[in-house]
């Protein structure tokens, strides 16, 4: 359950509706440098791989990150020679930086990208971008790990790869396959959202870009591939390790404070079981409760741990008290975040005083069996003491979730009157195939390939030497997500509880 609204909250996944309108809906982006000998015949069969299997209109972005050589050469007079490409130029390098800006700057409701060498057998690129375009999933990406790919590579570079991801499930929990492989794409209404809470403006843009997206419930794609290592890649392993490194404790310490405000990634369930009210039994009701055993199940464990611990130098009262303070902070912060869904550092404070206070009455039935037993048996037996402080502490724990669920993480499904969430809506421009009406699909119809109609062109001159992208540095992250709703429309709605790669190192 979720007690602090989410102005950025998604709605629900909708299929794109299909139709005739001039926006492309696929937007590849090439990001580049130095990269002259590579780019033409890269965007020559990309475009003519497009033109022969994809059934909508779509646009190759080649973006330029500050390339010395002639590449920016090369792209403006491909996007002379093919109606479908445009060339992007930044004056500062940084592959996430790149994307970022482009993937900003574009109106396509889907948003992909891809190395220039095209390692990546491009017949994955439809079954990628399909299940963002029916409205399944949030975000996709190959993955060259998976059973029924097929990878073309050495030994030292699939070590490394292989060594990264395990280091993102060790230390981030991450569950996607593949965070490295540079075939990703995402919809439109998820990138406004997600893009400002992404920092890194190098190669570890798209990794933290996924596991915000996980940790936020948003469902991520994977598309197993053929993939071929380029041998003559020249990024430098080291340092881009080292910097991956920090970024991933960076976002670890991120998430580990709550500083980052994922509920306004969130989407609800739709037409989930889990999400049906069921009569007289209060909405996730279930979810909450096995949570919750799970949490005190856990919390007993630690709690028993301090005790024998604590009661080597101490008496039991004192063993007792210690045991159950310690616990009881760590066990209120977990229902917290676990059970009832609260998230971020707003009402902490508070919500660990009444946990305390709850602590206190589980102080009392503890220590009043303690007294019992002490008073039944002048030296009772270390087991003994145990048995008893389990049944009592199951007392408490039962006691403990009325309060949390009544008292201390109430639920705010009544409270719909006073309180709404706002979500950004582009404001209504009749002439746009992007605009949104409540109620309405987030994009107007699918366009399909076009015959002669130009394509709407960037704004290099408001994007030159990386504006922006570099217009959120220093800035924390919800004040840049709220940054790309300053422009737009609100719509309100009522508050709904909440229960509860890239690239490769070549």
């Amino acid at each position: 359950m979720r007690t602090d609204s989410s102005p950025g909250t998604l709605p629900a996944r909708e299929h794109l509706p299909a139709g005739d309108a001039g926006t492309p809906v696929l937007d590849v982006v090439i990001p580049v440098y130095n990269e002259e000998k590579d780019l033409q015949p890269c965007v020559l069969r990309l475009h003519d791989h497009l033109k022969r299997t994809f059934p909508y209109a779509f646009r190759i972005t080649i973006a330029d990150n500050a390339s010395t050589d002639t590449t920016p050469l090369v792209s403006r007079r491909l996007e002379a020679e093919l109606p479908e490409v445009r060339a992007f130029r930044l004056e500062q390098k940084g592959r996430g930086r790149a994307l970022r800006t482009v993937w900003s700057a574009s109106e396509a409701p889907i948003l992909a990208y891809m190395d220039v060498d095209l390692s990546t057998d491009l017949n994955a690129l439809l079954p990628l971008v399909a299940p963002l375009i029916s409205g399944h999933s949030d975000l996709a990406i190959g993955s060259r790990l998976s059973r029924s790919s097929r990878v073309v590579r050495g030994a030292k570079r699939e070590f490394i790869s292989r060594s990264y991801n395990l280091i993102l499930r060790g230390s981030l929990q991450a569950r996607f396959s593949d965070a490295q492989c540079g075939f990703k794409a995402i919809r439109r209404d998820v990138a406004q959202v997600l893009l400002p809470l992404v920092e890194d403006t190098g190669w570890f843009f798209d990794t933290e870009m996924l596991v915000l997206a996980e940790r936020a419930g948003l469902r991520i794609h994977e598309v197993p591939v053929d993939w071929v290592d380029d041998p003559d890649s020249t990024v430098h392993i080291v340092k881009t390790a080292t910097d991956d490194l920090k970024g991933v404790w960076r976002v670890g310490r991120a998430l580990a404070t709550g500083s980052l405000p994922l509920d306004r990634l969130t989407r609800p369930f739709g037409d989930d079981p889990r999400d049906r009210e069921i009569k007289d039994v209060p909405n996730g009701l279930a979810r909450q409760l096995v949570g919750f055993c799970v949490v005190g199940g856990l919390s007993t464990l630690f709690y028993l741990l301090l005790y024998s611990g604590f009661r080597v130098f101490a008496g039991s009262q004192i063993a007792n008290a210690l045991a159950l303070l310690v616990s009881a902070i760590a066990n209120t912060a977990a229902n917290r975040r676990l059970t009832f869904g609260v998230r971020g550092r707003g009402g902490a404070v508070r919500h660990q005083a009444q946990g305390l206070v709850v602590f206190g009455i589980g102080l009392a039935l503890t220590s009043g069996s303690l007294a019992a037993l002490n008073a039944a048996s002048s030296d009772p037996a270390h087991s003994t003491e145990l048995a008893v402080l389990i049944a009592a502490n199951l007392a408490a724990t039962v006691l403990r979730f009325l309060l949390f669920r009544a008292w201390v993480f109430p639920d705010r499904r009544d409270d719909v009157g006073s309180t709404v969430v706002a979500s950004h809506v582009p404001a209504h421009n009749p002439s746009s195939p992007t605009c949104s009406m409540a109620g309405q699909s987030p994009y107007g119809p699918l366009p399909q390939r076009p015959t002669g109609a130009p394509h709407p062109t960037y704004d290099t001159d408001r994007f030159r030497a990386g504006e922006a992208a570099d217009g959120n540095v220093g800035v924390p992250p919800l004040e840049r997500s709220r940054e790309w709703g300053r422009e737009a429309t609100m719509q309100l709605q009522p508050v709904r509880p909440h229960d509860t790669e890239s690239r490769e190192y070549r």
